[in-house]
């Protein structure tokens, strides 16, 4: 069984999920990312092995898009990622489970998201772990995509 652990994004170790994702090639998004992490609106956690950054997801706490978050009721999971070649390992599951965890904690009622409807292994897992709420189906620059709720308890 290999060792990991979750743990809070420093934002002076941003650059290092580069690892995961490429933010050369997408500068703007790490940039956004970025800024919300250093003015607390956004949370990232990352999922370690061997110290190595092979997953991350993040909570947002306000975002212009009230389908994704209401105040003190609704926060959005955001940017959700398994490095390739470490998916379909459960990693998902786990973080999911983590984001979810703490979302409650903080006292949260929903939590929404958006994922491509051609990411079908994603899909699986959000429903699976009971994100079955449809807000939206629509469209934006990167394709078609959903947006999903699940009620906290």
């Amino acid at each position: 069984m290999t060792s990991y652990k979750i743990k809070e994004l420093n934002p002076k170790d941003f650059n290092k999920c580069n690892n995961i994702w490429d933010m050369v090639k997408k500068p703007k998004m790490a940039k956004m990312f970025y800024d919300e992490l250093v003015s607390g609106n956004r949370i990232t956690f990352v999922y370690l092995e061997n110290n190595g950054f092979i997953g991350e997801g993040s909570l947002v706490f306000k975002n212009n898009d009230p389908d994704y978050t209401i105040p003190d009721k609704r926060i959005y999971l955001s940017h959700m990622i398994v490095k390739k070649g470490y998916r379909n390992r459960g990693i998902g599951g786990i973080m999911l489970d983590y984001l979810i965890d703490y979302a409650k904690q903080l006292g949260y009622k929903e939590i929404a998201l958006g994922v491509d409807t051609d990411n079908l292994n994603a899909r699986h897992l959000y429903e699976k772990m009971g994100f079955t709420n449809v807000l939206f189906i629509g469209e934006d620059k990167y394709g078609e995509y959903v947006k999903l709720l699940k009620k906290l308890k």
